[in-house]
């Protein structure tokens, strides 16, 4: 799956939005067993968390990715956070604070539906949002400069950084979905009754700043890939053959780190004999 990984300076029109496998249903089935096998491992072991980062346009697919890829992890092993506008009283603490509180505890896979990273992806397309969290330094549009963003890149990494050292393991996927895709899956939207729901008008003005999307996302793709924490543009027009794509990343990602169950203490073991016949004489 390398050749979807972030490795170099990358620019996203050399990437397909559109690949089809056939029998991607099928081998998904057997790699989200795989990955629930490893997930009951990891836990037991416990030194690990697993952090799946998901960005992407609207429609791109996220929602559906997550309930397909991680249907046959226990219930109790995988935690999904959307990340929507700001509250209140996230607005009152730094940038990162509802991203920490919301990490996974070792031995769990935590997923984010969107992430710490539109506070460099949304704020950069609609800089008005910063204002809301009161930065003492920013006192108008023109203190969000590159190197603001820059600055706040930087940071993210730092955060990655700290939490890759401290045993989460981080995968960051961008669903790469192109602008003709996303105009057919607004338009099924509208036309099929039973997903007129998932409807916003809002969908249609974030649209009309597509080329800003990209540029901005372009842009951290580059900037914050690193070692600890890889980017990888995976793409989205088919959604079957997207899900499966991070499926098997995060299986072969995972499958390198060898999780061991741990093992009863020597004290134990030598009474196991002792212990089932307590049990039979009951």
């Amino acid at each position: 799956m390398d050749n979807y990984k972030v490795t170099a300076q990358i620019n996203l029109s050399d990437f397909t939005t559109k690949e089809v496998d056939e029998k991607a249903r099928k081998k998904l089935k057997k790699i989200r067993k795989e990955i629930s096998k490893l997930q009951d491992t990891m836990y037991a072991e416990g030194k690990y968390a697993v952090l799946i980062c998901l960005q992407g346009m609207d429609t791109s697919g996220k929602d559906s990715l997550i309930k397909e890829v991680f249907k046959n992890v226990n219930t109790q092993g995988v935690e999904v956070h959307s990340f929507k506008v700001p509250t209140e009283l996230e607005l009152k603490h730094d940038y990162l604070w509802r991203h920490y509180i919301a990490l996974p505890a070792k031995g769990k896979i935590g997923v984010f539906n969107r992430t710490h990273y539109e506070n460099v992806l949304v704020t950069r397309v609609h800089p008005e949002y910063i204002f809301g969290e009161n930065i003492p330094s920013v006192k108008s549009v023109a203190d969000l400069n590159a190197d603001f963003y820059n600055n706040r890149m930087e940071e993210i990494k730092n955060f990655e950084k700290n939490i890759a050292n401290n045993g989460t393991i981080i995968l960051k996927f961008f669903l790469n979905l192109s602008k003709e895709e996303q105009k057919n899956r607004l338009l099924r939207r509208l036309r099929l009754k039973e997903k007129n729901w998932k409807f916003s008008p809002g969908d249609l003005k974030e649209r009309k700043l597509w080329d800003k999307y990209q540029f901005c996302y372009e842009d951290l793709l580059n900037k914050t890939s690193t070692e600890n924490a890889p980017w990888f543009v995976i793409p989205a027009d088919d959604k079957a053959t997207a899900r499966l794509i991070v499926a098997q990343t995060i299986l072969n990602t995972l499958e390198q780190y060898n999780f061991m169950e741990p093992e009863l203490p020597e004290k134990y073991k030598i009474e196991i004999e002792n212990y089932k016949k307590q049990l039979e004489v009951e």
